[in-house]
């Protein structure tokens, strides 16, 4: 099959991962910033990522380097737009790729929460708008959420799902755009109920991380939320909810110890401390970690369901 080519809108810390996750199986890849500081650093960027991986590095040299929108966008079969969570932004972009691109080109928004509807609004011919949310590191991680909003055409998330299969993703169909859409959702609940118990003075953070680490997190990979529901049954699953699901946060608004931290500038890792203290070591030292156990379980050795064999670095 021929590959057509690719476009990807900025090149932040998403955006040089999923251009490398497509130059990396031999796609034509253009990448567009007009911050020419930023988008001379891809191919730095992405040769050092291949290289950590023990991969040949030969893909950094074939990302070009647009500082044009047009001039990225041209001939391309798919846009992938990965701009900063700012809707204002992304409308913009999305209002410009409508006429720029070709009328049969995908184009696709990597947010977090933000509404795909939303985002496509001002775009012409808007069935052709897709979110596609890809996790960090987007070369890693296998997942992208495919997001339809109302007016997405159900050929163009056939389509996108498709190319993203063939790159070697786990590409799940989202039927409504909802915030948060499924990821994220699950996740930042964990992180409500996590930071309540810290406010209510029930453990303190480091207690929070080592119950997961030790306990339902070593099995998550190999059962899953629902999966775990129906192998200790939904009548057990039910009498614990009656009990327990009274008793949880269900807060609307971030937690009072979050904003504290933030208004006092303990923002994390970037700064030293957030709820708990971090030294420069102590932080490369979980970017590292975790960089070696997703290439690790991406080799092929820690999982139980068929996936990718290499992590986008070269043919799999």
């Amino acid at each position: 099959m021929e590959k057509g080519k690719i476009a990807v809108v900025g090149a932040g810390l998403m955006d040089h991962g999923i251009a490398q996750a497509f130059a990396g199986v031999g796609y034509d890849v253009a990448i567009q910033d007009p911050d020419e500081e930023t988008l001379n650093r891809v191919p730095e960027r992405v040769r050092t990522n291949l290289e950590a991986l023990g991969l040949d590095p030969a893909p950094a040299g074939r990302i070009r380097l647009e500082p044009r929108l047009e001039d990225a966008v041209r001939d391309s079969e798919f846009v992938f737009e990965a701009a900063p969570e700012n809707l204002e932004i992304k409308q913009k972009i999305f209002e410009d790729l409508g006429t720029l691109a070709g009328e049969e080109t995908i184009l696709a928004s990597n947010t977090s929460v933000m509404s795909t509807r939303e985002i496509g609004r001002d775009c012409r011919n808007p069935g052709r708008v897709v979110g596609t949310q890809w996790w960090n590191p987007p070369y890693l991680v296998p997942l992208v959420e495919v997001v339809q909003a109302t007016r997405t055409r159900d050929s163009t998330v056939r389509r996108t799902m498709e190319l993203l299969a063939r790159v070697g993703k786990s590409p799940v169909h989202i039927r409504r755009d909802v915030p948060g859409f499924v990821g994220n959702r699950l996740q930042h609940a964990l992180w409500r109920e996590a930071f309540a118990l810290i406010d209510d003075g029930v453990c303190d953070a480091e207690t929070i991380d080592l119950v997961v680490k030790n306990s339902f997190g070593t099995r998550l990979a190999v059962l899953r939320p629902v999966e775990n529901a129906d192998l200790v049954g939904l009548d057990l699953t039910l009498s614990v909810h009656d009990y327990l699901l009274p008793h949880l946060n269900a807060s609307p608004k971030p937690a009072p110890g979050l904003h504290e931290r933030v208004r006092r500038g303990d923002l994390g890792m970037k700064t030293g401390r957030g709820f708990r203290e971090w030294t420069p070591e102590q932080a490369d030292a979980v970017r590292e970690r975790l960089v070696r156990h997703l290439a690790d379980v991406w080799a092929g050795g820690e999982t139980d369901e068929p996936g990718p064999t290499r992590p986008n670095g070269g043919e799999t």
